[in-house]
C-alpha cells in the first residue's frame, strides 16, 4: 500500500477513555485533523456511576459519560473509529497504524491512551460497581460507616485496608487462602490497626434485591456482611504498542512520559492510566489536555520562525489559515448551530 492509499491525519489517538478523548478534543479544536481509534471497554466504561468529576452528577454511568465525550469530539470535527490498533510503524517523522489488520492510517503524531486492566480475583465476586470496586479515591466515600473488605495478600492490600479506617471502623482483610506476602514492617503496622485478617477462602456470596453485595460465606462456615470492597491484585498495563515503538518503560510497566505526555520517542505521547500517577478521570483529562496543547505547539505552522523564513520566505496570504478545509467547514457549521440554538432559546 502506498502513502496515497492511506487515510492521513495530523494526530492519531489510540484509546477512547477520558485521557484519549480529551487529547483529541484539544488537538481537534486547535486545528489538527485527528482520528481516535478505540477498541472499547476500559475502566471508565465499566463505571456504574461517575464520581469525582466536577460538573457531572453521580447518576451518569461511565458509558453515558464516554458517549457524550465521543459525540463532542466528533461535533468538533474529529473522526471516531471503533477498532483495534495492532501495530504502529515509524518511518522518518511519520507513523503507520494497522487497524483491524489493515495498514491504512498515516499520521504525524500518536497519542497512546491504552490504559491498564485490573487483575480480577477468582469468583465468587459481586458485580463491578455493586460491591466490587477498583478505585479507592473514587469510591471510599461510598463506604463511610459501612462494613468493607479488602482482598489480597501483599503490601498494597494491607495498606488499603488500613486506609479504609479513615472512612469506617469495620474493615476486613481477606487473603482468600493465600499466604501473606506483605513485609514485616507492614505486618507490624497491620497488627496495630483494628482490622480482622481472614485467611479462609470465600465459598459463597449473597446479594440483595438491588444487586449489591450483602455478604460472603467462608469455608469455615462463617458468614460476614459487607457493603463492598476493593480487590488488590495488581494491574496489567497495555503497553505493547509503546514497547514496540521503543518507548522507555518504568519497572511497573507504565510508560515514561514528561509533564506533557512526551515519551522517549519523538512524536509519541502517552497519557492517562498508561503513565504513572493517580488513576483518576480528572487527572487523565488534565494529562490529555496538556498533551493536546503540546502537540499543537509542535505542529502548528505559525508563527514561522526566523530560520524557516530564511529557508522558505515570508508567509504568503494563500497559506493562511493553517487549518484544514474540513475543520474550517466544521467550525463554521458548529458556530451556526450554536447561534441557531441560542436564538431559539431567546
Amino acid at each position: 500500500m502506498t502513502d496515497s492509499d492511506r487515510t492521513t491525519y495530523d494526530v492519531a489517538v489510540v484509546g477512547g477513555g477520558p485521557a484519549g478523548l480529551t487529547a483529541a478534543l484539544y488537538t481537534t479544536r486547535l486545528g489538527h485533523d485527528t482520528v481516535i481509534v478505540n477498541r472499547g471497554g476500559g475502566r471508565a466504561a465499566m463505571m456504574q456511576d461517575t464520581h469525582n468529576v466536577i460538573g457531572i452528577t453521580e447518576d451518569v454511568s461511565g458509558g453515558e459519560f464516554l458517549q457524550t465525550a465521543q459525540q463532542q469530539v466528533q461535533d468538533y470535527g474529529a473522526t471516531y473509529r471503533r477498532g483495534f490498533v495492532s501495530d504502529i510503524d515509524r518511518a522518518d517523522s511519520r507513523f503507520y497504524l494497522t487497524v483491524d489488520g489493515e495498514d491504512d492510517l498515516l499520521v504525524e503524531r500518536v497519542v497512546l491512551a491504552t490504559g491498564f486492566s485490573d487483575a480480577r480475583p477468582d469468583p465468587p465476586l459481586p458485580p463491578t460497581g455493586r460491591g466490587l470496586h477498583y478505585c479507592l479515591h473514587c469510591d471510599a466515600y461510598m463506604f463511610v460507616d459501612e462494613s468493607v473488605y479488602v482482598m489480597g495478600h501483599g503490601d498494597s492490600a494491607a495498606y488499603v485496608a488500613m486506609i479504609m479506617l479513615n472512612f469506617t471502623d469495620e474493615v476486613d482483610l481477606l487473603t482468600r487462602g493465600d499466604e501473606p506476602t506483605w513485609s514485616d514492617e507492614t505486618d507490624r503496622m497491620l497488627r496495630a490497626h483494628p482490622i480482622d485478617v481472614i485467611h479462609e477462602e470465600i465459598t459463597g456470596m449473597n446479594r440483595g434485591p438491588d444487586g449489591w453485595l450483602e455478604s460472603f460465606e467462608f469455608e469455615d462456615g462463617r458468614v460476614r456482611e459487607y457493603r463492598g470492597g476493593f480487590p488488590m491484585y495488581g494491574s496489567e498495563y497495555n503497553n505493547a504498542l509503546a514497547a514496540d515503538l521503543g518507548c522507555d518503560l518504568n519497572d511497573d510497566g507504565t510508560v515514561v512520559a514528561d509533564d506533557h505526555g512526551r515519551t522517549s520517542v519523538d512524536g509519541v505521547y502517552a497519557v492517562g492510566d498508561l503513565v504513572q500517577g493517580h488513576n483518576q478521570i480528572p487527572v487523565a483529562m488534565g494529562q490529555g489536555a496538556k498533551a493536546g496543547i503540546a502537540i499543537h505547539m509542535d505542529l502548528r505552522p505559525f508563527p514561522r520562525s526566523v530560520e524557516e523564513i530564511e529557508a522558505r520566505g515570508p508567509v504568503d496570504a494563500d497559506e493562511v489559515p493553517g487549518i484544514s478545509q474540513s475543520l474550517r467547514e466544521t467550525a463554521r457549521a458548529f458556530r451556526e448551530a450554536e447561534a441557531a440554538e441560542s436564538a431559539a432559546d431567546d
